[in-house]
């Protein structure tokens, strides 16, 4: 994908049911129903031994145990020569994950945006570029990034293919779990999947109850989270992640208020069970210090053990004058040390990253300026939608944050040592 200039014409979204949010239109519902049936007979992605494995881990994160690393593609691709190597995706993870936890003393929990991340919401319904209108790509489970109109229909076959490359990529990381034992001791010895709970038909028809307890799991991935536009309290994408056991996260944007906060702890973790309930805050570098500490407040007032994680990417998107998407580092940077830093403040733990990055040498997000040299976008802009971290700003972002994570109490013992 190259970096071209296109525009976008807002527009409601066709509804899937009633209060659902960011749905395509899917032209056949017939062909649909079948696609979900099949979905439907076909093996698990994850296990629930392995979900209830991750709520444990996180469980020790709320304690202030550890640390969450969450990263990947901002959209994966089926095919196509853009297509990152699962092997490239580990390492990348590996190696930012030794970078923070030898800096902050606090094992690394890693867990990939990956074997899922195949649909994005989008803030508009249509893409015009020159005198063309047609749909937005909403992701490989959707449509094709190609602009015309056979590519951009939504097609419900696609979500068997999403079914088929994450089973892949699932099989990839089997694999080099069973040949590259130092690659997974990076890792902290498990690897664990995430992507956006957003296409209600495949998260319904992978959920499963066991047989034994009864207790049901969406098995499209290990955590699953809820975006800032599918949030809605009586929507169903909250009554999704509500009923199944899975660990859960939920994006909160610059709108999100305590009422929001409070709705959510008590409908998709009512018995306050730490592990269970993640928030990710996307809330932009210059506004993270004034709007996060309520929503913080908030879930300490309802007892709610719920992990706070940063999202320092979407609140810091904005477009070129040529009509390019792209984030500065500085920006990132910014908004990771203010979170660090409320949290720090309000006594809290700074829980986790949640970051778009990629291994490759892209030029998506902004570097600091080289004097004499302009930087360049357009070099290699690769991404299928949002612009990602390279693995060298992404390293860098773990270098610098790695040392504010240590725990008060040996910052505190340094501070006496050095006075």
């Amino acid at each position: 994908m190259t970096a071209a200039a296109s525009t976008a014409r807002s527009a409601p979204d066709p509804p899937y049911a009633p209060g659902a949010h960011q749905q395509p239109h899917w032209p056949e519902p017939g062909e649909l129903t079948e696609v979900v049936r099949t979905l439907g007979s076909l093996p698990a992605l994850v296990s629930p031994d392995d979900c209830d494995e991750l709520r444990l881990r996180l469980a020790a994160v709320a304690r202030g145990e550890g640390f969450l690393l969450q990263g990947g593609d901002c959209a994966e691709l089926f095919a196509g020569p853009l297509i990152e190597p699962t092997r490239d995706k580990l390492r990348c993870l590996a190696d930012m994950a030794a970078v923070l936890s030898s800096g902050s003393g606090l094992p690394t929990l890693t867990v990939g945006r990956l074997a899922g991340q195949y649909a994005k919401p989008r803030s508009t319904y249509t893409e015009t570029r020159g005198d063309r209108v047609l749909p937005v790509y909403r992701g490989d489970a959707v449509n094709d990034l190609r602009f015309d109109a056979r590519g951009r229909t939504p097609n419900p076959q696609r979500l068997l293919a999403a079914y088929r490359a994450a089973n892949r990529v699932l099989s990839d990381i089997r694999r080099l779990r069973s040949r590259n034992h130092t690659l997974f001791t990076d890792l902290g010895g498990d690897f664990f999947t995430s992507h956006e709970a957003l296409l209600l038909p495949y998260e319904r028809a992978l959920a499963r109850a066991v047989p034994v307890s009864g207790r049901e799991y969406g098995l499209s991935g290990h955590l699953l989270w809820i975006g800032e536009r599918t949030r809605q309290p009586d929507g169903p994408h909250v009554a999704f992640a509500a009923s199944v056991c899975n660990p859960v996260a939920v994006k909160l944007g610059p709108t999100a208020t305590r009422t929001d906060v409070a709705e959510l702890v008590e409908l998709l973790d009512p018995h306050r069970e730490p592990g269970r309930l993640a928030f990710i805050t996307r809330l932009g570098a210059s506004a993270v210090h004034d709007l996060l500490p309520p929503l913080v407040d908030e879930a300490l007032t309802l007892g709610s053990p719920a992990i706070w994680v940063c999202d320092p990417m979407h609140g810091n998107t904005f477009t070129t004058a040529d009509g390019i998407k792209t984030r500065r580092f500085e920006a990132i940077w910014t908004e990771v040390r203010g979170f660090i830093a409320v949290h720090q403040a309000l006594g809290t733990h700074p829980g986790g990253l949640h970051l778009e990055l990629t291994s490759r040498d892209v030029t998506e997000c902004m570097d600091a300026q080289v004097p004499g040299r302009e930087f360049r976008l357009d070099l290699r802009y690769e991404t299928a939608c949002d612009p990602r971290l390279n693995g060298s700003q992404a390293l860098e972002l773990a270098r610098l944050a790695a040392p504010l994570l240590r725990p008060r109490t040996e910052l505190m013992r340094d501070a006496v040592t050095l006075g």
